[in-house]
């Protein structure tokens, strides 16, 4: 039976005991790719200013994980905003939020964890900074994207796989 390193304040699967031992570094962050569309304007615009500002904000979060060698990872974080009222798009706002990141001497499960939880972490306040400042160019009101919990997400994730395997089974 192997053993297992164990730390106080340990988790149960090693993963503080790894983490001191592993090595982590942000390389590089960057727009991989950025888009604003304001099918309403400019007609949109003496309505906004008149009226009471409450538009109907819908956000959709991905990320992906390439692995560039067996210690460099680049995470893209995508951040998708649809602002509309009225039934109508208002402005339509995409970030892709990049980064490169050096992972080693961690485990596959816990690379797995990192670039889910952590990486996206990081990128989100230089996306929800883009979106923010992007809004603001195209002449609405500000918007200040609410923080993401990813942990939960990633959490939320694997309990529906889990899920869905067990029905198949």
């Amino acid at each position: 039976m192997a053993k297992t390193d164990k730390t106080a304040g340990d988790n149960g699967n090693g993963v503080r005991a790894e983490a001191a031992r592993g090595r982590f570094a942000i390389q590089k962050i960057y727009v991989k790719d950025i888009s604003l569309e304001t099918p309403s304007a400019p007609e949109i615009f003496p309505r906004i200013a008149q009226e009471k500002w409450s538009p109907a904000v819908n956000m959709d979060l991905s990320n992906s994980v390439n692995k560039m060698s067996d210690t460099m990872y680049e995470v893209t974080l995508a951040v998708t905003v649809t602002v509309s009222a009225e039934k109508k798009t208002l402005y339509l706002v995409e970030v892709q939020q990049a980064g490169i990141f050096y992972v080693a001497d961690f485990s596959a499960e816990v690379v797995t964890r990192m670039t889910a939880t952590i990486c996206p972490d990081i990128l989100f306040p230089y996306a929800r900074e883009a979106v923010s400042d992007l809004v603001a160019r195209a002449g609405f009101p500000q918007l200040l994207l609410a923080p993401v919990n990813f942990e939960a997400l990633f959490l939320e994730h694997r309990q529906q796989l889990a899920a869905r395997k067990s029905l198949k089974h």
